[in-house]
């Protein structure tokens, strides 16, 4: 099975909205929940602002992402594979993880100990924001 379908969601939307739009988006959950229709497979995550979410999703950020949705690794081999420092990835992946973009997983390694594992959330990630 590859990384993409081991990915628990379909989609993440990142946007900037409002505090109008966050409650419409809870309120369509809540009559999807009372009605037993399907949870939708994505998640949305909200920023009041879009310097907030260009904050977060900085270059070298996007490539960490875009890198471990192809294939999950561990920290080691993600800086190697970006051919940037351990260090300066490790932080990276803390912020995602943070947000809520990538988990880090602690998998057993047959003889070899422990290794930690990052990993995308979603096989797609959707960015809008509307700057008024």
């Amino acid at each position: 099975m590859d990384s993409v379908a081991r990915c628990s969601m379909k989609s993440m939307v990142l946007k900037a909205g409002t505090e109008q739009d966050f409650f419409q988006r809870g309120k369509a959950l809540a009559r999807l929940a009372d009605w037993r229709q399907p949870m939708p497979r994505e998640r949305t995550i909200s920023f009041e602002e879009p310097a907030e979410l260009l904050r977060l999703l900085t270059s070298s950020r996007l490539d960490v992402l875009r890198t471990v949705k192809d294939a999950p690794g561990s920290i080691t081999v993600i800086a190697e594979r970006l051919q940037r420092d351990r260090s300066a990835v490790k932080r990276d992946v803390d912020q995602l993880a943070l947000a809520g973009m990538v988990t880090i997983e602690t998998k057993v390694l047959p003889g070899h100990g422990h290794m930690k594992e990052v990993r995308a959330v979603a096989r797609r990630f959707r960015l809008e924001a509307i700057v008024a």
